[in-house]
């Protein structure tokens, strides 16, 4: 007689952000979902690598693919945030609402389907008037966005710098990821990490995402996830169950 399956599981997404960014970042996530704990990724539609890395998600199809919205980067330098590059006026509701809809046709071209969740690059999705361009979108897919509603817990904690880019190297350590999954509530959590290899990343974060990589690989964060009856899953299995699925 099989033991009766628990009522209240607790789930886990574990998220990589900046997919198709580089060579690197790729390399990055594809080891750490064949070797590890990886079951998503956000794809960057804008960067040339997006099309290598969109080939890999169309055959490996467990895989569950969303769409990160670039509409820029910003880095802390001499005591100030500074832009990087720019894709759009982020307080032009127009201009985003059509930006973001041309990286989703174009998601749509590369990956031959929608995207299973929505999130955006250094979180410019939760900034007005952006939050409410995206949510309308996620809504008429009927697809999770990453820190609205109640339904998906966000972690970013596994995260190896601070606020202004002060180094937190006890944050990217197998003690730290497994001190975060035994304490994961009922109920579906969302782990992000931005894996990647090679340091050919631009911005801030490039040392640690090696760093990561070698975490989500590791032995011990699988076993602890077993251990505590944890059920890994993806958002493509979130969205399955989704009765309000539309189109944009």
């Amino acid at each position: 007689m099989q033991p009766a399956a628990n009522p209240r599981p607790r789930r886990l997404i574990v998220n990589a952000d900046d997919f198709g960014q580089t060579p690197g970042i790729n390399d990055g996530v594809i080891r750490c979902y064949e070797r590890g704990i990886l079951t998503s990724a956000s794809l960057m539609v804008r960067w040339p690598e997006a099309r290598a890395a969109a080939k890999y998600a169309r055959e490996a199809r467990g895989l569950s693919v969303g769409l990160h919205i670039d509409l820029g980067e910003w880095a802390y330098r001499n005591g100030e945030w500074v832009p990087l590059y720019s894709v759009t006026v982020i307080d032009d509701p127009g201009a985003v609402r059509t930006e973001v809809l041309q990286q989703l046709e174009t998601f749509r071209r590369l990956i031959g389907s929608d995207p299973t969740h929505l999130d955006s690059h250094q979180h410019v999705h939760r900034l007005t008037p952006v939050d409410r361009i995206v949510g309308d979108i996620g809504e008429a897919l009927g697809i999770p966005i990453r820190q609205q509603g109640d339904a998906i817990r966000y972690i970013g904690s596994f995260y190896g710098q601070g606020a202004k880019g002060e180094q937190l190297t006890d944050r990217v350590t197998v003690e730290h990821l497994r001190t975060i999954i035994e304490a994961l509530p009922i109920g579906t959590t969302e782990v992000g990490c931005h894996p990647g290899t090679g340091r050919d990343a631009p911005g801030m974060y490039i040392v640690e995402r090696e760093q990561e990589v070698a975490v989500l690989c590791d032995p011990e964060v699988r076993a602890t996830i077993d251990a505590e009856h944890i059920q890994l899953i993806s958002f493509r299995d979130l969205v399955g169950r989704n009765p309000n699925r539309g189109t944009v």
